[in-house]
């Protein structure tokens, strides 16, 4: 899966360029590779992300699906909108700015969410105990460092 990594400034440029294609309605069993297979026809694709509710453990519903050039996303979203995929309706659109910052909402300043321990402690640490835990390894680190 090839994954969306952007900063605010890359996106627009991206609007901008109109290569860049919204896809909502899709289901939880739609992987990157289904997805992939579905708008592969339509011209060469430069990057594809399906975001992931971790909480939940599903996919948000909806996908952006970037192109190499406008004219494929063009005829993606002429020939995709209201079509059918994997028993479910789709709705194709050019992906718009408040669309692509989604996609970066969990994190503005353009970095993984996993290049720090602050979201997984947030999301990811269960029970008070392995809290705890994962403090004293933290400040065992720190103290290393120091």
């Amino acid at each position: 899966m090839t994954s969306v990594a952007t900063t605010t400034s890359d996106q627009s440029i991206i609007v901008a360029s109109k290569r860049a294609v919204y896809v909502g309605g899709i289901g939880d069993d739609v992987s990157p590779q289904v997805l992939r297979s579905a708008m592969i026809p339509f011209g060469n694709i430069k990057s594809l992300d399906i975001p992931m509710d971790y909480k939940v453990g599903k996919t948000r519903g909806f996908a952006f699906v970037e192109f190499e050039d406008h004219e494929d996303a063009s005829e993606c979203i002429f020939n995709m909108d209201g079509s059918d995929l994997k028993g479910r309706t789709i709705k194709v659109s050019l992906a718009q700015q408040n669309q692509l910052s989604k996609l970066s909402s969990q994190n503005a300043k353009g970095q993984a969410i996993w290049s720090s321990d602050d979201w997984f402690q947030q999301h990811v640490v269960g029970d008070e105990d392995t809290k705890q835990k994962v403090d004293e390894a933290q400040q065992d680190k720190k103290t290393l460092k120091d």
